[in-house]
């Protein structure tokens, strides 16, 4: 067996696109959505409310867009969201400013862990590079992902960390003057 082998698949993981955390700050501020209709009841401290058409969840920096939302909620908190549509949409500034975008037709996300869940035709796209398949796992909190193993493949694109350091291409070589004809002596004459 390879002895390296588990070091190498640990910086593999360092290096995986979406490895920058999720704006920490984002977790403090208040989580707003907006639908063309919900069902829930505010003053129950548990039970699920329903979001569905055209919704639109906002909290810091964190954009989602989903056919319908499914909210758990516990000892009045939200404990579980669960977003559906062809396709869910989440975009979140990270700690280090860049953007992540993430796309799946369910989105499965435990607020206590910070866990999410994509299923159905993933894909997450960072400065970093981009992941897709059908199944990711995701931690918001340690950046850890984990995708595949369901027996379908998974397509990750790494991008070069200095990615404005391309090599310059070679110089172009000075247009060179077209030599004139020669014109053919007249005839008679001694040249």
């Amino acid at each position: 067996m390879n002895r390296t082998l588990p070091a190498k698949l640990a910086l593999l993981a360092l290096l995986l696109p979406g490895v920058a955390l999720a704006k920490s700050s984002d977790r403090n501020q208040p989580m707003n959505l907006e639908s063309n209709s919900n069902d829930c009841n505010l003053t129950d401290d548990a039970g699920k409310c329903t979001f569905t058409g055209n919704v639109v969840i906002t909290q810091g920096t964190l954009v989602i867009h989903a056919a319908n939302a499914d909210l758990f909620r516990k000892n009045g908190d939200i404990e579980r969201v669960v977003l559906t549509g062809k396709q869910a949409t989440l975009e979140q500034e990270m700690d280090d400013g860049s953007k992540m975008k993430a796309w799946a037709d369910n989105m499965d996300y435990n607020v206590n862990s910070e866990v999410i869940i994509l299923t159905g035709n993933y894909k997450v796209e960072s400065p970093r590079g981009t992941n897709s398949g059908q199944k990711m796992t995701y931690n918001t909190r340690t950046g850890n992902m984990q995708s595949g193993g369901d027996g379908t493949r998974v397509r990750t694109v790494i991008q070069p960390k200095n990615k404005g350091a391309a090599p310059a291409a070679p110089a172009a070589k000075p247009a060179t003057p077209a030599a004139k004809p020669a014109t053919p002596p007249a005839a008679g004459s001694m040249k």
